[in-house]
């Protein structure tokens, strides 16, 4: 008896009858890995070694995955392997392609004040953060004219003046 190929192996694993993505750009049903899964939900496959399944499914559709790219599932189930949902592409476009904070964040062009996040008007804050030049400009100024008012606040005189002193000085 023949020893199964590791391709052959692999689609005895993958159920082709699995849910049509709700994402665009994703063409027919996702098929979904049967078989083991590692603690963050991605299937795993052994092939001499253990191999993520999106990653061997990629390679058996489309070549070696090029230098610096990673497979980014498209319809955003880490369980799927159907070829025509990965695609490679940068960390950073796959960072961004998801929906949590970090690209919720890299969406906004504008600060809460409507000035835009443009190299003229943004700098990193020591924590790595986007913030507004101009509104920074305006707490600064704000702050400097409310000490200038403590500074020069009116004072009180020390003795008031009284009347009797007036009509002697007149």
């Amino acid at each position: 008896m023949e020893r199964p190929t590791p391709a052959q192996r692999f689609a005895a694993k993958v159920d082709t009858t699995g849910p049509w993505s709700l994402r665009r750009n994703c063409p027919g049903p996702c098929h979904l890995w049967d078989s083991s899964l590692n603690n963050k939900g991605y299937g795993t496959f052994w092939n001499g070694r253990t191999v993520k399944a999106h990653r061997f499914a990629y390679e058996q559709a489309h070549g070696p995955i090029p230098d610096g790219l990673e497979v980014d599932h498209q319809c955003r189930r880490r369980d799927c392997v159907n070829p025509g949902h990965l695609r490679a592409i940068t960390h950073r476009e796959n960072i961004l392609a998801s929906s949590n904070h970090v690209a919720a964040r890299a969406a906004v062009t504008h600060c809460p004040a409507n000035h835009a996040y443009d190299e003229a008007n943004t700098y990193r804050a020591p924590d790595n953060t986007r913030k507004c030049r101009a509104c920074k400009n305006a707490r600064s100024r704000a702050a400097r004219a409310a000490q200038r008012d403590a500074r020069l606040a009116p004072v009180a005189p020390l003795r008031p003046r009284t009347t009797p002193t007036l009509e002697r000085a007149a």
